[in-house]
């Protein structure tokens, strides 16, 4: 198998949006069109017996909500197609900007109604400071939604980028009549369809078409006009600007009705990069090198409650991976060599026999692996940017029958390594505390716990109100640090010590009185990132 013609087919991407914005059903419908699955499941009939395929949690299935990232992988127009699925919440921001440091490339998803929303800006700034290119689809068309080129003026202004329409609509609400392809100078004709693919759609050629005008009169009249203002006022799409993440291609449509997604699919294979060169602390490493290397940049436990399993996600950066090949965890240096390697849709899952870099692919895990380790073939090497943010909300947990003590403590650990809640161990006895953004967090591990390790515990409110990881250049300086203040330290899920105080002015005597300790609000897997002043 050539390795280069196998990067050249992958891409690779995350969905962002704001919640609500639609990003499950484009992603439901994304599979459809690429023929992954025959029907699109709903994602807001709760009691439905569909439900989306990228919500495979059953809290998820009750909410109507995404809480945990999902991947699945399509072949589309000979191409291998890895689409990754991420919450829109901000309460789970942080298992989002970790899949972000897996993709590509991003689409982002806006609702027509309201624009640019807050979290869609937050999500948007982790792409860029990785310079990840963007396309944008504006969705929900068939509402009655703010005017395209308001939109449009809209995202320049507040992204700051330039845009450059692929598509636009003709029309909206009840008197949405179809996008017109500005690249291909036609016109597809707008029929509701929900769960199936439709058969052949009516497409009409030319901006001049007298047939559209006729048909679809001032509202076809209107998109012209807009077409020919927004083509001549804004730069033409230029590649290098996209892919450094400085100007985004933008597509319209209602993905509830399967309209303008093709345009989004074609999109994506077109304009989107293969996987490029990654960056270790030793090195740079291209996609093409002849041996395997690949980061975990996901945990997630009992996506097969019947087996109580847990997988780690693996993005394969350089050269081939066969199953049952020997790697090494660069983190702790052991060899694994695993047999029973999985590809993704969403909770479904198949053997693998091989991968490619751009693939995500799933090791069985037993606590061998953690978040941000690299495997190699051997060589010392250690990938980089994958973030833990310090949390801004803590809770002890206490289990309401004494007798389920281990396994709130089994899950709890199994919970933190994946990355679902942060859980801190005290250095001087006392329970497990938990830190997260956001309070959804909290409400999704109490149901987690209850529905997968048979846990009813409670959660009680502490004085914390900080956390910030804390490190030295001098050891021993850490260890009189530590000890000055072990009723405050706490361990992390990698056992990096972490100071929990009850006001950030604590954190600002502590940093005048010990100038030797480092405090951050920011953890690297590989280490800790950037001094965080108590005001941060």
């Amino acid at each position: 198998m050539n390795l280069d013609r196998e990067v050249t087919r992958r891409r690779t991407f995350a969905i962002i949006s704001h919640p609500d914005a639609g990003k499950t059903t484009l992603t439901e419908k994304l599979l459809l069109f690429a023929g992954a699955i025959n029907i699109a499941g709903s994602v807001k009939a709760r009691k439905a017996t569909r439900h989306a395929t990228s919500d495979w949690m059953e809290i998820e299935k009750q909410r109507g909500i995404s809480v945990a990232s999902s991947v699945m992988q399509m072949e589309y127009r000979d191409c291998i197609i890895n689409l990754l699925d991420t919450p829109g919440h901000q309460d789970f921001s942080e298992d989002t900007y970790r899949v972000l440091t897996a993709v590509d490339a991003a689409i982002m998803v806006i609702d027509a109604a309201n624009g640019v929303e807050p979290q869609t800006k937050r999500l948007l700034e982790v792409c860029r400071a990785r310079h990840t290119p963007i396309l944008t689809f504006i969705n929900k068309l068939d509402r009655e939604v703010r005017a395209p080129l308001d939109l449009m003026d809209e995202l320049e202004r507040v992204l700051g980028m330039d845009v450059a329409p692929f598509t636009w609509p003709v029309g909206m609400g009840k008197q949405f009549h179809g996008v017109f392809d500005i690249r291909d100078d036609s016109m597809r004709i707008f029929r509701a369809g929900a769960d199936r693919r439709g058969g052949n759609d009516e497409t009409l050629r030319g901006l001049d078409n007298p047939e559209s005008g006729q048909r679809f009169g001032e509202k076809f009249a209107q998109a012209r006009n807009e077409i020919e203002l927004i083509v001549g006022a804004s730069p033409g799409f230029n590649r290098d600007s996209f892919l450094h993440g400085k100007q985004t291609p933008v597509f319209f449509g209602s993905a509830i009705n399967n309209f303008g997604v093709k345009e989004v699919l074609d999109g994506l294979v077109d304009l989107a990069p293969a996987p490029g060169p990654r960056l270790a602390i030793e090195r740079e490493v291209f996609p093409a090198e002849e041996k395997f290397t690949g980061v975990v940049f996901k945990i997630q436990a009992n996506m097969d409650p019947a087996h109580r399993d847990r997988i780690a996600f693996v993005r394969v950066c350089s050269g081939r991976f066969e199953r049952g090949m020997r790697l090494r965890v660069g983190r702790s240096g052991k060899d694994i060599r695993p047999g029973s390697v999985v590809s993704f849709l969403s909770q479904r899952r198949e053997l693998l026999d091989e991968a490619y870099p751009g693939d995500i692919i799933g090791i069985p895990n037993h606590g061998t692996l953690q978040l941000g380790d690299t495997l190699t073939e051997g060589e010392s090497l250690q990938y980089t940017g994958l973030p833990f943010f310090a949390p801004e909300m803590f809770r002890s947990v206490e289990v309401a029958d004494p007798m389920r003590a281990k396994q709130l403590r089994t899950g709890l650990m199994q919970l933190g390594e994946e990355g679902a809640i942060q859980v801190f161990r005290p250095q001087v006895g006392g329970a497990l505390l938990l830190g997260a953004i956001g309070v959804l967090q909290f409400e999704v591990v109490a149901h987690r716990l209850q529905h997968e390790y048979g846990v009813a515990a409670r959660y009680l409110q502490t004085r914390h109100t900080m956390a910030r990881w804390v490190t030295a250049a001098d050891g021993r300086e850490l260890n009189r640090f530590i000890e000055a203040y072990n009723q405050r330290i706490y361990y992390d899920a990698v056992e990096a010590p972490t100071i929990l105080v009850s006001s950030s002015a604590e954190i600002k005597v502590a940093e005048e009185n010990w100038p030797g300790i480092r405090f951050h609000a920011l953890r690297e897997h590989a280490g800790l990132v950037g001094h965080t002043p108590a005001t941060a």
